[in-house]
């Protein structure tokens, strides 16, 4: 041999080989190449005897009955030569292997339908189904198939039918606040029978900003159309699903008080929003690669020159006519009209009914029915006013009240009215349970003002712990050393001897006996 490995090497190829392993895959367990695994292989089966296919059979050894049959792979002999068949190692298969990959034929379609790479599918077939072999051969069978060539339709809209929106990043602007560049969102509508659109650059893609564009861009067309389609974005669509995605609430109203129906495109069917795609695109490419803008306001500015100069006076390549004209003649009249006044915004919110019967709405504090105690409600705010739903229902209203105060009830009487109210039923209590208990209460509020109700409470308790009698001579005895405190009321009370009940008697002159009242005694 030219090359000799070293010992670690050497014995794990031979180790290899005594398992039984292919020279393909030996090479990509090592690195060592099969012509070097090859030479290893022959010089371990040096001592055993070497039958070729094609050779003659071994003398001595008696012919089978019929005619003979041609050997396998057998090396072709000149005349005049020695026969020289082809020597056949084990480990190594005789022609091209069977592709291991073609059991999974129908799959490995499909994903290359789907524009997977032969990576993924090769992953996914180990996972899915225990694919045992390399990578190389998925790629090796993947190149002798040909993709499914599918037909695509397309898509008419009516006028005035159909309008899609989309943001995009591309020119750099720079923020004056920081003085860095970055690239803005830019947002983009487009009515789809005539292409004319409305874009304009802004900073973020809350919520609100989504709803302004929208209005701007109602605004700039002069009407509404029927449908706005969009790519799921997260102020439109809060869960997105292939069959019932979950509107936005605030973006559900918003389309309720424009009068158009929000349709959100299938999630990874960009094909749907194709307008819009190619629509974006289009701005990209034409007004603002290779630009930079030095703030927003000009950033905008520009968008608006170049759609008044060059888009919206082209030529469109599918409608072979010129877009401001189209929009103008056929789609600007079929657009509903613009509603009266602007959408009024407003948040929403789940929150829990905390014990004290109140919800937290921007730091502030609200109260709601107490039937309501531990439920989860639905919050409606705006600048104004705060609504509370439970299961749909409307259950209260408030005005808005700032960060960290107490909204009331409405209705409600104000904190001392409320207080005054309380003490007036204690007192009407302390004047049934008996007449020297109501001298002492107020002798206790005009000595201790507020912290005498609970010592109050605390006596009408005793009340119900220990004779009334016993309680009411304690109250006497306190009353009349003014002391007005419940420790020391109570421990007259439990200190008091306890009278022993009356014993029941059975004779006495006013008790008729029991004979009296027998039916024989009125018979008689």
């Amino acid at each position: 041999m030219g090359n000799y490995l070293q010992m670690a090497k050497r014995q794990q190829v031979l180790a290899l080989l005594d398992l039984g392993w292919s020279f393909r895959r030996i090479e990509a367990e090592t690195g060592v190449r099969r012509e070097t695994i090859s030479r290893y292989h022959a010089a371990l089966a040096a001592k055993a005897a070497t039958v070729f296919p094609g050779s003659e059979a071994a003398a001595g050894t008696a012919p089978e009955e019929g005619p003979p049959a041609a050997p396998a792979n057998a090396a072709e002999v000149f005349p005049g030569s020695a026969p020289n068949p082809a020597k056949v190692f084990a480990g190594s298969a005789l022609g091209r292997p069977r592709a291991t990959a073609a059991a999974y034929r129908s799959e490995i379609t499909a994903k290359l339908d789907a524009g997977l790479s032969v990576q993924r599918f090769w992953q996914d077939l180990v996972e899915e189904f225990g694919y045992s072999a390399s990578y190389e051969s998925v790629k090796r069978y993947a190149r002798t198939l040909t993709p499914t060539t599918r037909a695509v339709g397309v898509y008419h809209h009516a006028p005035g039918a159909e309008a899609q929106v989309d943001f995009f990043r591309r020119a750099p602007t720079l923020d004056a606040a920081t003085g860095e560049w970055r690239r803005p969102w830019v947002f983009r509508m487009t009515l789809c029978h005539s292409r004319h659109g409305y874009e304009e650059a802004v900073d973020d893609q809350k919520l609100e900003t989504f709803l302004r564009l929208h209005e701007r861009a109602f605004r700039d067309f002069g009407g509404v159309p029927k449908v706005i389609r969009h790519d799921n974005l997260k102020a439109a669509v809060v869960r997105a699903c292939l069959y019932d995605p979950d509107n936005h609430t605030i973006y559900a109203a918003f389309a309720a008080h424009w009068g158009f129906t929000s349709l959100p495109t299938q999630p990874r069917h960009p094909q749907e929003n194709g307008t819009q795609e190619r629509s974006g695109g289009y701005v990209k490419d034409n007004a603002l690669k290779g630009r930079r803008f030095e703030r927003l306001d000009e950033h905008n500015a520009f968008l608006r020159h170049w759609n008044r100069t060059v888009a919206r006076l082209r030529i469109h390549g599918t409608t072979r006519r010129q877009v401001w004209t189209h929009f103008v003649q056929v789609d600007q009249p079929a657009l509903q009209p613009l509603p009266a006044g602007a959408f009024p915004l407003f948040q929403t919110g789940e929150r829990t009914v905390h014990a004290d019967g109140h919800v937290e709405v921007a730091g502030a504090f609200y109260p709601v029915p107490l039937a309501l105690l531990g439920t989860r409600v639905r919050v409606q705010w705006d600048a104004q006013l705060v609504r509370v739903y439970a299961g749909g229902t409307l259950a209260t209203v408030h005005h808005v009240v700032r960060a960290g105060t107490n909204a009331r009830m409405p209705g409600d009487v104000v904190a001392s009215t409320r207080q005054q109210a309380f003490v007036d039923r204690l007192l009407g209590q302390c004047e049934r349970v008996g007449p020297v208990l109501r001298p002492w209460a107020d002798g206790a509020l005009a000595s201790r003002g507020v912290r005498a109700i609970r010592p109050i409470q605390g006596v009408l308790r005793l009340t119900r712990q220990h004779p009334r009698e016993r309680v009411l001579a304690a109250v006497r005895t306190d009353l009349a050393q003014q002391h007005f405190r419940y420790q020391t009321i109570r421990a007259l009370t439990e200190a008091a001897p306890i009278t022993p009940p009356r014993a029941l008697t059975t004779t006495d002159p006013v008790i008729r006996s029991m004979d009296q009242y027998t039916l024989d005694h009125f018979l008689t």
